[in-house]
């Protein structure tokens, strides 16, 4: 069986919340609005070549992961900003959003417990919201 996470025993690599890309303080507050869950922004830079930031949170239901899901696509096509390919979105588990720059993950909680992406990116600096 999986350990269980807890982000606050994470080792803590403080990411400024005000040193963020304006998309990604976008896609938090999005989140937020539809009550995204432990929100955590990581930063890939220096320890990943295919993105820049994860974004992480979990919701309480599909129908709350679909909704955060369609809020954060619908408003940043606004400002023209278009994922580069979207998954999950039929199972609604654990659907993913790649922007190349930023990797939006809205898990359920027990994948999001399972697959636990904050410890496989330990080392990773980072930014939380509760």
């Amino acid at each position: 069986m999986k350990e269980k996470i807890s982000i606050t025993t994470l080792k803590n690599l403080n990411l400024p919340k005000k040193t963020l890309p304006a998309p990604i303080k976008k896609v938090v507050k999005l989140a937020q609005a539809k009550k995204g869950e432990q929100i955590i922004v990581l930063e890939l830079k220096e320890l990943t070549s295919f993105t820049d930031y994860f974004i992480i949170m979990h919701g309480q239901s599909e129908r709350q992961i679909l909704a955060i899901y369609e809020h954060i696509e619908t408003e940043l096509k606004k400002i023209n900003l278009r994922p580069l390919g979207v998954e999950g979105v039929s199972h609604a588990e654990w659907v993913l959003m790649d922007y190349g720059d930023f990797i939006v993950h809205i898990f359920s909680r027990q994948a999001r417990e399972y697959y636990s992406l904050e410890k496989l990116w330990g080392d990773a600096p980072r930014a939380v919201w509760k």
